[in-house]
């Protein structure tokens, strides 16, 4: 990823803090929002050009411009485009769920899923940031320092197989093109049932499935044998991060 996108991306961990501790004044929705170089028609043209299914969903302009606000980044950034001109996109039937300012289906801002996560108020300076998650229970997040020094601007995936945050080495927009054509089948072999298209073509954008025994057992390997049950996506953050600090 370009160092430019990086430090746009990263916008939000320092726009609201300065050296001295203090508050800044954060950046107005006219200053976000760039009408000259939009990166919302890069990401269009990433989307046409997919060889995965992706699905737009539609955003409510009072939730973006709220969500475009919370997270400080520009819209000229692919990150800020997807906050202020989707509701989030869903990829390859919904296994994968890209989050924006949150919609009906998909009823969760970017920021709203990271609060109390990686920060508590719009102000701190978060290590990491919550970007996508799929149907598993296994989440995507952008590393500004959280799990790899060497890794800031990367984004991490924290596998449900083995509790651990793996580092992909892709930037947000690699992310992105990863999801819309990126071989999907290869990254979760062995972890996608028979008849999961199915089983997911109307799990809310809020859910995702409790596996049991858990994908990190010996017990759980198999995922064809397991129990799938969908349960509230928060219950299993809950869960993995609790089974993490172990």
């Amino acid at each position: 990823m370009n160092i430019r996108y990086i430090l746009i991306i990263l916008t939000f961990f320092i726009s609201a803090i300065n050296s001295s501790g203090q508050t800044n004044k954060l950046k107005s929705l006219d200053q976000l929002i760039n009408k000259q170089e939009p990166a919302w028609d890069l990401v269009k043209q990433w989307i046409k050009e997919a060889k995965n299914p992706v699905q737009v969903l539609p955003r409510d302009i009072l939730r973006a411009d709220s969500a475009l606000y919370q997270v400080q980044v520009t819209t000229r950034s692919p990150m800020g485009a997807i906050v202020y001109e989707t509701g989030g996109i869903l990829i390859d039937n919904g296994w994968i769920r890209i989050l924006g300012s949150g919609c009906k289906r998909l009823d969760r801002s970017l920021m709203d899923w990271n609060k109390g996560k990686s920060f508590d108020k719009i102000g701190e300076q978060p290590a990491f940031l919550l970007i996508a998650d799929d149907v598993l229970g296994g989440f995507f997040a952008i590393n500004a320092g959280e799990f790899d020094t060497s890794g800031i601007g990367k984004v991490f995936y924290f596998a449900p197989d083995n509790l651990k945050w793996e580092q992909t080495e892709m930037g947000y927009s690699d992310f992105l093109k990863f999801c819309f054509s990126g071989d999907l089948n290869t990254y979760y072999e062995g972890y996608r049932w028979a008849n999961w298209k199915k089983d997911i073509e109307n799990l809310d954008g809020n859910q995702a499935m409790s596996i049991f025994p858990y994908l990190f057992t010996k017990e759980g390997k198999d995922i064809n044998n397991d129990s799938r049950q969908p349960v509230p996506i928060q219950e299993l953050w809950d869960f993995y991060m609790n089974e993490e600090m172990k």
